[in-house]
């Protein structure tokens, strides 16, 4: 597997071009602005576009959706409680307050467990709630591309709407931590001393993940 990390757009998100080497299907994880980098990537690696998958339904993280999906033709992927996060009253309130484009609608709502087939390649969706009510982790190959949920040395903030504390700590514990420790961390941002990490060396040294809040 192919994995670039790019950092776009005014929040410097972390964006993902993952690519199976064998038949260049690729995917893209949020696409949160300079969408021009994005689609370079994709064609210096010969890849043919998928999915657009979001980790959560932040416009920091999804406001290059609509324009990727117009360039490249690929589904954008997103989980059901997000989904229905965009349609409650009270986070579109918050969320108009944000100069940012909105995404639209998503083409497939996946769920805790769901697979996305990508050339040879499985990304497993892991429903990792806290930062929002359907953020999710994606793991694949060995790697766990965590968005919002867990930095290096952080985790993510849960004073936006359907953000909670105690839900976040417990997806950490039950979803992440018990992977191997050699899974490969990738991040929603640039917010630790590395711009990767490990389950293991986050078990060591994040307090968020086996450490003081546990």
């Amino acid at each position: 597997m192919i994995i670039r990390q790019l950092v776009v757009g005014g929040m410097h998100v972390f964006a993902y071009v993952l690519c199976c080497e064998e038949t260049r299907a690729a995917a893209v994880i949020d696409p949160g602005g300079d969408v021009e980098k994005i689609l370079h990537e994709i064609e210096r690696l010969n890849g043919s576009p998928h999915f657009i998958i979001n980790t959560h339904c932040h416009l920091d993280h999804t406001c290059g959706n609509e324009r990727l999906r117009q360039e490249t033709g690929a589904r954008i992927v997103l989980h059901r409680a997000d989904d229905e996060l965009l349609r409650d009253s009270r986070a579109a309130e918050y969320f108009q307050n944000q100069d940012l484009p909105f995404s639209p609608p998503s083409d497939i709502l996946v769920e805790d467990g769901d697979v996305l087939p990508l050339g040879g390649l499985e990304i497993k969706v892991i429903h990792t709630p806290g930062h929002t009510p359907g953020g999710i982790c994606l793991y694949c190959a060995g790697n766990l591309f965590t968005g919002d949920s867990l930095f290096v040395g952080a985790a993510g903030r849960v004073d936006l709407p359907g953000g909670d504390f105690n839900t976040l700590i417990k997806s950490l514990e039950e979803k992440v931590a018990t992977l191997p420790p050699e899974t490969v961390i990738w991040p929603g941002h640039d917010y630790g001393d590395t711009i990767t990490s490990t389950v293991g060396r986050e078990m060591r040294e994040n307090p968020f993940l086996g450490g003081e809040w546990s």
